[in-house]
């Protein structure tokens, strides 16, 4: 079996759109709304195939994560390679740069992988990883 796709319920999805796009190198397709059922949504696609659904609809409850320390049980985070450590580095800096704190990391896991943890504007976990271990 193949991850196809994972789905994250957004408040503002143009801004989450652009998220992706801009720093985690997604490309997006064309918005695609049901009007009749109040939904917008995008697919962002990666280098390695998966894809990113964004979606946005009225009532739908706020994100119980929040940019430091609570979580909740379910999908926690989204985990993206990079082929260097370099790479993972300079992710970090431009994620800091940019107004995203850095919530853990970069260090390498006690499974041998090098990574930093941080946040999309909506507060879920974004992992940025090697693809090999260390």
């Amino acid at each position: 079996m193949i991850l196809e796709h994972t789905a994250i319920w957004c408040s503002d999805l143009e801004t989450m759109k652009d998220f992706y796009v801009q720093f985690l190198d997604g490309i997006s397709n064309e918005k695609y709304v049901n009007e009749a059922k109040s939904y917008e949504s995008y697919f962002i696609s990666f280098e390695a195939g998966a894809r990113l659904e964004l979606m946005s609809k009225p009532n739908i409850p706020d994100n119980m994560n929040d940019a430091l320390t609570t979580q909740h049980k379910g999908i926690i985070h989204l985990a993206f390679e990079t082929v260097t450590k370099e790479e993972v580095n300079e992710k970090a800096r431009l994620f800091a740069a940019n107004g995203f704190r850095i919530l853990d990391g970069p260090r390498v896991t006690g499974d041998g992988y090098y990574e930093f943890v941080t946040h999309d504007p909506e507060y879920n976990r974004i992992e940025i990883t090697t693809a090999y271990r260390i």
